[in-house]
C-alpha cells in the first residue's frame, strides 16, 4: 500500500526541529509537503529538551555566537546568518510566544514551556496543507529511483510495510542520541550504501567516567559540584577556562561544565587512551590566599575542620581532594593548596552515545551542496543533528536544527524552480 503524493509532494522524514522547519518553508510557498515519522507524535526530543525550561537560542553577538561551532564554523555560518538568532526569536514570535534573554544570555519562551510552542507551530502547518505520517519508521529505498526522483520509499507502520514515491525528499533524522525519542542513527547504513559521506557518530554533550573508588562513588554519586571552573586543553592545544558546575556520577562526571569540554576529551581519549582537565575548587579566590589560608595554622582542629571553617571547603570538593591525592600531598600544605586550585581529574571514557545531549558525526558538508543537497543522490536534502556538526549546549544546538532546516527547504525551493 503506498500514500499518493500530490503534486509537486516533498517528502519529509523526520518530526523533529529540523524536519518542522523545512515544511514551514516549503509549506509558506505553496508547495505539498508530506511529513512521516517513527514516533507517536511530533517533537519528542523537542518537548523533552524543553523540561526546565526550553532553551531556544543564545543572545550574544554573531561571532562568537558561529564561533561555538568550531570545526564546522565555516559550513554553518551562512545557514546561520540566513537564519540566525534573532530570527529563531522572531520565528517564535509569530507562534504567538513572545522570548526573553536570560542572565546567562540564553534565550527562553517566557512561560519556559515547549508544549505551547509546538502545538501552535503544529497548527499552522496543519493550516498550510502539511499532512502527517506517525508511526513510520523508514526502512530505506525500494529501487534505485528514476532520473531527478528520491524513489520509492519503504516505511513499516502499524498496519504493515508501505511505499511511498517521492520526487524530492528531505531527511532531517536526528542523531544518534536518545534513541527512544526517535534518534538512533538507523539511518546510517542506509545512507551509506547509498554512497552519502558520512562520519561514525560519536557522543557529544556528554559524561565521563572516571572510575571513582567505591567509597567516594557510594558517598557522593549525584552530588553537585558548583561554583568551580575546570581548565583543559581545546583541539588547537590551547588551554581553555569555563566557570560553571558539574555533577559526580556513580562512574565518573556529567553536566554542563563537563559538556563544554567533551568534544577534546573524547577526541583525546580517542587519541591517547585517556584525557585530563583541571579542576578549580575555589575559583573565586585567588592561588596566594588558598596558600595563606590552608597553611594557617589549626592547632587541634582536624584538616577537614580546618579546610571548612578557613575556606569553607567541605562535602563532594572535600571529597575529591581527598579521593585524588596521595596521602602525602594532603599532608603538605603547598601540595593541598596547589591542588585546591588546579585538581587534575582523569577521564577514561566517555559515556555511551545513547546516554549523550547530542552526537557528533554525520552527513558530511562535504558531501552535500550548497542548498543541503547530497551529491551523491540527487533531489535528497539532509537537515539537522543528522548533519556533521556538534556543538555546547546554550540554545547553539537548537538554532543550528533550525537554521539546517530553513536551509533545506529553500534548498528544496531553488531545486524544485520556485
Amino acid at each position: 500500500m503506498s500514500i499518493p503524493p500530490r503534486s509537486p509532494a516533498v517528502v519529509i522524514i523526520g518530526a523533529g526541529p529540523a524536519g518542522l522547519m523545512a515544511a514551514d518553508v516549503l509549506a509558506s510557498a505553496g508547495v505539498a509537503v508530506e511529513v512521516f515519522d517513527a514516533m507517536p507524535s511530533a517533537g519528542r526530543k523537542f518537548l523533552l529538551a524543553g523540561i526546565g525550561g526550553l532553551n531556544l537560542t543564545h543572545g550574544e553577538p554573531f561571532a562568537p555566537f558561529v564561533a561555538r561551532y568550531a570545526g564546522r564554523r565555516a559550513a554553518l555560518e551562512p545557514l546561520l546568518q540566513a537564519f540566525d538568532a534573532d530570527a529563531v526569536r522572531g520565528w517564535a514570535r509569530s507562534l504567538g510566544v513572545e522570548t526573553f534573554v536570560g542572565s546567562s544570555g540564553r534565550v527562553f519562551p517566557v512561560d519556559m514551556k515547549a508544549a505551547p510552542l509546538l502545538r501552535g507551530w503544529l497548527h499552522r502547518l496543519r493550516g498550510q496543507g502539511v499532512r502527517f505520517h506517525m508511526r513510520h519508521r523508514w526502512l530505506g529505498w525500494a529501487d534505485e529511483g528514476a532520473a531527478g526522483s528520491a524513489g520509492t520509499l519503504r516505511f513499516a507502520t502499524p498496519g504493515g510495510e508501505q511505499q511511498v514515491q517521492a520526487g524530492t525528499l528531505v531527511l532531517a533524522l536526528g542523531g544518534g542520541s536518545w534513541a527512544r525519542l526517535g534518534s538512533d542513527g538507523a539511518w546510517v547504513p542506509l545512507l551509506a550504501a547509498r554512497g552519502a559521506d558520512v562520519a561514525p557518530l560519536q557522543p557529544s554533550n556528554c559524561g565521563f567516567d572516571v572510575g571513582w573508588s567505591e567509597h567516594f562513588a557510594g558517598r557522593f554519586a549525584g552530588a553537585p559540584l558548583k561554583s568551580v571552573a575546570i581548565e583543559w586543553l581545546g583541539a588547537d592545544g590551547q588551554p581553555l577556562r569555563q566557570a560553571g558546575e558539574f555533577v559526580v556520577t556513580q562512574t565518573g562526571v556529567e553536566g554542563s561544565l563537563v559538556y563544554a569540554a567533551s568534544a577534546a576529551l573524547r577526541d583525546r581519549i580517542a587519541a591517547e587512551g585517556e584525557a585530563s582537565f583541571r579542576l578549580d575548587l575555589l575559583p573565586g579566590r585567588s592561588a596566594e590566599w588558598v596558600a595563606r589560608e590552608v597553611a594557617h595554622p589549626r592547632g587541634t582542629r582536624s584538616l577537614s575542620t580546618h579546610l571548612k571553617t578557613r575556606l569553607n571547603l567541605s562535602g563532594v570538593k572535600a571529597g575529591l581532594l581527598w579521593e585524588r591525592l596521595p596521602k602525602e600531598a594532603v599532608a603538605d600544605p603547598v601540595r593541598l593548596a596547589a591542588a585546591i586550585k588546579s585538581l587534575p581529574v582523569t577521564v577514561l571514557a566517555a559515556r555511551p552515545i545513547d546516554e549523550a545531549i547530542s552526537s557528533a558525526g554525520g552527513v558530511r558538508f562535504e558531501g552535500l551542496d550548497r542548498g543541503l543537497m547530497l551529491k551523491a543522490l540527487p533531489g535528497v536534502f539532509c537537515a539537522g543533528e543528522m548533519l556533521d556538526w556538534e556543538a555546547p549546549t546554550g540554545g547553539y544546538l537548537l538554532t543550528a536544527c533550525l537554521a539546517s532546516g530553513h536551509a533545506a527547504g529553500r534548498g528544496v525551493l531553488a531545486w524544485l524552480g520556485r
